[in-house]
């Protein structure tokens, strides 16, 4: 490719580094950097080091990320299979999942909502806090209360389960390009 004139109103060599200035910079203290002619390629101490560096940082990309996503899917799993084991069905009068059984984050979060529906309607709108200690609803609104909560927690552990499988996909792409990057020693 021909490029314009350099700074200095130079042609050739010089004005081929044109679109490179802003990445170019003096060797530092200390670097030697030995430049070959005849197609051969450039030695530098210094870049094989990095190359090491960034291939270690693949790697545990990659093993920090497959554990991740194993632990993602064992969490889930395992929080499904816990759901499931309590044959808990959605109510027929539930506004989504009706009837369908308990074993996932939609359904146990309707699941809940519905708990909820039938505890306002009993209590007259009024939560557990809110009955009077004599109030023989108190019992049930506090059992409704910590059935809820149970369900809800199984909707945050399917959450949190996803996201660990997601990032830890994400680390085994990003440790995939780093050790991708960098070429073999047979190169």
């Amino acid at each position: 490719p021909v490029y314009p004139p350099g700074p200095g109103g130079e042609r050739g060599c010089g004005s081929t580094l044109l679109p490179l200035q802003g990445l170019l910079r003096p060797p530092q203290k200390g670097i030697q950097m030995t430049v070959a002619t005849d197609n051969t390629t450039a030695e530098a101490p210094a870049a094989a080091k990095n190359a090491g560096k960034v291939r270690f940082v693949g790697i545990v990309s990659l093993v920090a990320g497959l554990i991740m996503a194993v632990a993602g899917v064992f969490t889930w799993v395992t929080v499904a299979d816990q759901l499931a084991d309590q044959n808990i069905t959605v109510a027929e009068d539930a506004a989504s999942f009706a009837g369908a059984p308990v074993d996932g984050p939609f359904t146990a979060y309707a699941q809940a909502q519905i708990i909820d529906q039938h505890t306002m309607e009993s209590t007259g709108g009024l939560t557990y806090a809110e009955l009077d200690r004599e109030d023989p609803l108190r019992a049930m609104a506090m059992n409704s209360s910590f059935l809820q909560a149970s369900l809800f927690t199984a909707v945050v552990s399917f959450g949190v389960a996803a996201f660990a499988t997601g990032m830890g996909a994400l680390l085994v792409l990003m440790g995939l390009g780093f050790i991708w990057t960098i070429p073999s020693k047979r190169d």
